[in-house]
């Protein structure tokens, strides 16, 4: 491809697709995130979760954190109150029936002699009158805010059947100045920390499926690399650093092999390497741009982007090798493929015919495309590893900023950053 369309909000083109150095990047430790709910969703669950007790001990609002996780999914109706409740208590349930609330959690905080803290509650079924649940917590200073997290789970899982995904993290990328960085926060984008800062770019993050590791891109080198970094340690490993561009990394599902896209051999096409480096086997042999591969869950197959079309669409190969078959056909510009969990659901950003950039999905089976943005200019899709929500970068109110959005786009939460533009989100696995 000669002629690199440029994306129309910034003149830069499409970074992923075409390797541009412009990068996304991330949040200073210092910043925080506040974020704005907006939208109503079809079917809620309603629910009161009353302040915990005691719980300026914890110096942390437990209670609004698992409100405002709750609230999040799209899946809750959440009301908050400041009743004399707690895990001990007995709810009058006609009184909380009348308030229209199908469940109730209260709960409590307490300091022990030793510094740690214990965070109990309780979850009520307000419909039937019975008690579902009562958990308690022994946890240090530092990860109050988990415990909130895995209550807001605890309480998802418990009243629908699937798993929450609060106690999860994301990483992405902000650009403040010169400065790049690369941060892991919670979900929540809360609790910020700084896995790679540099003055050059840094793109594509992509996490392993264990949880452990993260693969990026740097420019650091003045040239794209691929990077493998182990959270817990800080060290960090070339995987790729071949002639020409190294990037695009994507994690098999067996945490066994990356997928990249590399330029070595001419045009930039897809090879898998294993996670340890060495030699990589060329998946695709075409006379376009292969490029953004990522996997399907069982491992078996690819989705990437390639415009062996004429422009860029998104395709699906065998991980053994073979022929490509053609997934996406309406419209003439979709790019940054993801794959929800079950495989079912494949979203991706498309140009829209007034040039805009937008977030949609697309069931594989059926082939129905669902618009879920009202945005100009979105970009990578990440699913939360339950398959319920979408984390993507887009731009407003001047600033790139980080958005989650529900499957059917009525629930939307926007993460604005104190400090710098936020960009390239990829929600992290189960397991923390």
């Amino acid at each position: 491809m000669t002629n690199q369309p440029s994306h129309p909000a910034r003149g830069l083109p499409r970074r992923r697709f075409l390797g541009a150095l412009a990068a996304a990047a991330a949040l200073p430790a210092q910043a925080q995130f506040r974020i704005e709910v907006t939208g109503v969703g079809a079917t809620q669950i309603p629910i009161f979760i009353t302040n915990f007790r005691d719980e300026e001990r914890a110096r942390t609002d437990i209670a609004a954190i698992v409100r405002a996780d709750l609230q999040r999914s799209g899946l809750f109706k959440v009301g908050a109150s400041i009743a004399g409740l707690d895990e001990r208590s007995l709810p009058a349930y006609a009184e909380w029936r009348s308030r229209g609330a199908d469940a109730l959690a209260a709960g409590s905080v307490a300091r022990l002699a030793d510094g740690r803290l214990d965070i109990r509650y309780k979850l009520w079924d307000a419909v039937k009158g019975t008690e579902l649940m009562g958990q308690s917590k022994l946890v240090v200073e530092a990860d109050q805010r988990l415990a909130a997290h895995r209550i807001a789970d605890e309480i998802h899982e418990k009243l629908t059947g699937e798993r929450g995904v609060n106690a999860t993290r994301i990483a992405y990328v902000v650009k403040s100045g010169r400065r790049h960085t690369l941060v892991v926060t919670d979900a929540d984008g809360e609790g910020a920390q700084t896995a790679l800062a540099s003055p050059e770019p840094i793109i594509s993050p992509a996490w392993s499926p264990d949880g452990r590791e993260l693969a990026y891109v740097s420019f650091e080198t003045q040239k794209a690399v691929v990077w493998v970094q182990d959270l817990s340690t800080g060290e960090r490993r070339q995987l790729a650093n071949f002639r020409g561009s190294n990037s695009a990394p994507a994690w098999s599902p067996n945490g066994r092999e990356l997928a990249v896209t590399l330029s070595r051999d001419g045009i930039s096409q897809l090879y898998v390497m294993s996670k340890s480096g060495g030699n990589p086997r060329r998946l695709t042999n075409s006379g376009a741009i292969d490029t953004e591969a990522t996997w399907s869950p069982d491992g078996g197959s690819l989705y990437f982007v390639s415009d062996r079309g004429g422009g860029p669409q998104i395709y699906r190969t065998p991980a053994g090798g073979g022929g490509a078959e053609r997934i996406t056909f309406q419209g003439n510009y979709n790019i940054s493929p993801a794959l929800s969990p079950d495989g079912k659901l494949l979203a991706y950003v498309t140009r829209d015919g007034g040039g805009a950039f937008k977030l949609v999905t697309q069931e594989l089976e059926s082939g129905t495309i669902r618009t879920l943005t009202d945005t100009q200019d979105d970009e990578s899709p990440s699913f939360a590893p339950n398959g319920r929500l979408i984390v993507y970068a887009t731009r407003s109110q001047g600033r790139d900023v980080l958005m989650t959005t529900t499957l059917d786009g009525r629930i939307k939460a926007r993460l604005l950053s104190s400090g710098g533009d936020v960009r390239e989100p990829a929600w992290g696995p189960f397991g923390r």
